[in-house]
């Protein structure tokens, strides 16, 4: 059984909840709580469980040695959020080794307690666990970059020494799509032109990134291109960088190019550096997808109204399989999306505001609220479980309600947090069926 991973501001109250339903479900000989104990407490039996057996099995269960180590854990974490000075110095004076252990247990992402801090800009903070001894101060410029804290990224670079950025140093950047942290490191000289001509700058991760924010995206490529990158002289990177202009003109020399299917070696371009499967995606694919299917994709509104006001087809489907998957209209990429997990998905972070802006977009311009298609698909590496799907012959609201409720027992991620619950009513109200 995979170690699971608390959330990044793990709730005690809520463990401690989560351990008293352990108990009574494994008194009751529940199966998912009997292989819990089996796996992490294998000499407790049920009849013999005491909470402070289920406390324990529960902690293993998340990587911790014991739940003391949960407890600290929480501690520490809300203290670093409060910055609470007072009590960090008091935890960790008393358990000098927390300073070397990753802050969230087995959630590696945030580090230790000092990159902690300097996710959330809480300089004060890092200076008293510098004093203490704690030395992740790399990790932790990479943090504050990707979050964009750039004075605490300042702070951590004046006591690393100043010294100069690596030749992979926009990753983290270019990741979150924080444009403050690529201007800074332009700022420190960092660099994605060198002096024998190779270029190397993270597009693919900045066209890959699961954020949504179309004007940071291109803002990072302008960047980019602004310090002497070199983009490829095509439709879809005139796509990815958000500039109309060259889009016109491709459109220009290629009246058709508004109906054209393309495919996934192209969507994600091989020669900026992309390496994307067949079928891989977040939430809908859209391999063989046309120009409108990208925009709905990438969240790119301003993008679509372009493309619709130049003729582009609603119900135009992807490109289909030789055994006929494929197919589906953009409405299907508007009611399972990125986009709509970030409206659901709430450990952490501020949950973005529902929103069915492109399904009532696409509804007005005469998209069919019960086309059908049957899409095969696979959720990209980190965004849940990767297994290659099908789902034959479904409507929009069918493969919402499919695909929503297609979770593994013990999966990190319920699919339904990628379906557009907003969306979804809209296909409701104006005769979807599914």
């Amino acid at each position: 059984m995979p170690v699971r991973r608390l959330p990044v501001r793990p709730d005690l109250t809520q463990l401690r909840h989560q351990a008293r339903d352990l108990l009574r479900a494994v008194r009751a000989r529940e199966p998912a709580a009997l292989e819990l104990f089996r796996e992490w407490n294998p000499d407790v039996t049920p009849e013999g469980a005491r909470l402070a057996d289920a406390q324990h099995t529960l902690a293993r269960s998340y990587g911790a040695p014991n739940w003391t180590r949960v407890v600290q854990c929480c501690e520490l974490i809300d203290a670093i959020w409060d910055d609470d000075a007072d009590t960090v110095r008091r935890i960790v004076s008393a358990h000098p080794q927390l300073l070397h252990e990753n802050a969230g247990i087995g959630n590696r992402n945030w580090g230790p307690p000092l990159s902690y801090a300097a996710n959330l800009g809480r300089d004060g903070i890092i200076r008293l666990l510098h004093g203490l001894g704690a030395r992740d101060l790399e990790f932790a410029i990479d943090r504050a970059i990707l979050q964009s804290r750039v004075g605490t990224a300042a702070l951590l670079y004046e006591m690393m020494g100043r010294p100069a950025p690596p030749d992979d140093a926009f990753g983290g950047a270019a990741y979150t799509l924080s444009v403050p942290g690529t201007e800074f490191l332009f700022g420190l000289g960092a660099r994605v032109r060198f002096e024998d001509g190779h270029q190397s700058a993270p597009v693919e991760t900045a066209i890959g990134s699961d954020s949504r924010n179309p004007e940071a995206k291109r803002r990072i490529l302008a960047l980019y291109a602004e310090h002497g990158y070199e983009y490829p002289d095509t439709p879809i990177m005139a796509f990815h960088r958000g500039r109309f202009d060259l889009l016109e003109a491709h459109l220009r020399k290629d009246p058709g190019l508004i109906g054209r299917r393309f495919a996934i070696d192209e969507i994600f371009p091989t020669e900026v550096g992309c390496r994307h499967t067949r079928h891989e995606c977040m939430g809908t694919p859209v391999d063989g997808g046309t120009l409108l299917h990208l925009a709905v994709y990438w969240d790119e509104l301003d993008m679509a109204e372009w493309l619709l006001a130049r003729g582009a087809d609603v119900n135009a489907g992807t490109a289909l399989e030789p055994d006929g998957f494929g197919g589906h209209t953009p409405l299907f990429n508007a009611v399972v999306s990125q986009a709509g997990f970030w409206m659901n998905y709430t450990k952490g972070w501020t949950r973005r505001p529902e929103d069915a802006r492109f399904a009532e977009l696409l509804l007005d311009h005469g998209a069919d609220p019960n086309a059908r298609a049957s899409i095969r698909m696979r959720l990209g590496s980190g965004h849940g479980d990767p297994r290659l799907r099908e789902f034959p012959d479904v409507t929009p609201l069918a493969w919402a309600r499919r695909f929503g409720g297609d979770t593994l027992p013990g999966s990190k991620h319920s699919e339904a947090l990628f379906v557009n619950h907003a969306a979804v009513r809209v296909l409701e109200a104006r005769g979807g069926r599914g």
